[in-house]
């Protein structure tokens, strides 16, 4: 049987989580496919004002009558100097002038302080449309957010990269903890200690935290059929949340040129950088990446870097140019199909059926 403690607590009938990606991949339709065909759909509200997931939220209820959840980034402490600004501005000068972006850019640099406004308005909004989960990324939020959302009976979801960060999740009262392999696409979701120590791969992350924490483990990282999750619930998880995968779905919302290069990549083609944002992340590789690699240990930190590098992506994205677009994957890409949410969730329920079988 696929179902278990994790199965019961989030309502779903499959053990399968539908990963939070921001920027815009998790539409509406993508989210309630998903719930709608037995696991959890997630909204990627890293980057969304308080007023567009309160809209997204509704829309979503109109569209499943089953659990959804949602994804908040949590904020840190960040700083920077002018001098990092300029210096990183210009070396993205040339990419603006090859995109016609002659137009000086008015960016808002991020302000600490208003970040933290959002996050706390993001919350009151999730508090108060009743959303059942709320996952939480780039750390753990203050003990009075904790306790706010758990008196109103909502299931909080922790992300980790190591064991300590998994203990810590637990210890600030996360009811389930994602452990991110590696293998993962996107942001590294680590918060207390550096990337270097996050690289732990997936399979041998599982066991080791399941080991040292008495919360369910969802594990995630390079997952993208039935293989994937059978192999996460032998080694201990009580389920998988899977990103890539549903990523190049019909139903996502990811560019068509995006979609597009992960079909066409191979795994030594996925690499870790952090010129795109300032955070480490793993995606394809492309031209940027290639030529920002020398310049990646003197960027500005996310979010700084991040925002810098908006104007480029954007632009790059509507002229379909994969050359300097941020095309996050995990490692599986050879697995990655066209298809509905519906077929990619039967696909992955009778693989592991079968398997479940043989074994």
């Amino acid at each position: 049987m696929l179902s278990n403690e994790v199965t019961n607590l989030l309502e779903i009938k499959y053990p399968i989580i539908q990963a939070p990606m921001a920027g815009g991949v998790t539409t509406s339709n993508l989210v309630a496919g998903v719930s709608n065909a037995g696991g959890l759909g997630m909204i990627g509200a890293g980057y969304m004002s308080p007023g567009q997931i309160r809209e997204q939220i509704r829309e979503i209820k109109k569209l499943t009558p089953h659990y959804f959840g949602i994804n908040l980034f949590v904020p840190s402490e960040f700083t920077f100097t002018e001098e990092e600004i300029n210096s990183a501005d210009q070396l993205l000068q040339p990419y603006k002038e090859h995109l016609k972006l002659h137009k000086k850019d008015t960016l808002e640099i991020p302000n600490a302080k208003k970040i933290v406004e959002t996050f706390n308005e993001q919350i009151k909004v999730v508090i108060e449309e009743g959303v059942p989960v709320c996952t939480f990324t780039f750390g753990i939020p203050a003990k009075e957010v904790i306790t706010e959302l758990k008196q109103r009976n909502i299931i909080l979801m922790g992300t980790a990269t190591t064991v300590e960060e998994a203990i810590e999740n637990e210890t600030k009262g996360m009811d389930i903890v994602v452990v991110q392999g590696s293998e993962a696409g996107g942001h590294r979701g680590n918060f207390i200690h550096g990337h270097q120590k996050s690289l732990i791969g997936l399979m041998s992350l599982i066991p080791q935290v399941v080991d040292h924490v008495s919360i369910p483990v969802i594990a995630a990282g390079g997952i993208m059929d039935g293989r994937g999750l059978m192999a996460s619930l032998c080694l201990g998880a009580k389920g998988v949340q899977m990103g890539t995968a549903f990523l190049t779905c019909i139903e996502s919302g990811a560019p068509k040129v995006y979609k597009e290069a992960i079909l066409q990549a191979k795994e030594d083609q996925i690499v870790l950088t952090r010129a795109f944002s300032g955070k480490w992340a793993r995606g394809i590789k492309n031209k940027y990446i290639l030529e920002m690699q020398k310049h990646e240990n003197n960027l500005p930190d996310f979010p700084i870097q991040n925002t810098l590098t908006q104007p480029i992506r954007k632009a790059s994205t509507l002229q379909n140019n994969q050359d300097y677009m941020s095309l996050w994957s995990g490692q599986s890409p050879r697995l990655a199909k066209n298809q509905t949410v519906e077929t990619l969730m039967k696909n992955i329920i009778d693989e592991a059926k079968k398997l479940k079988v043989l074994f």
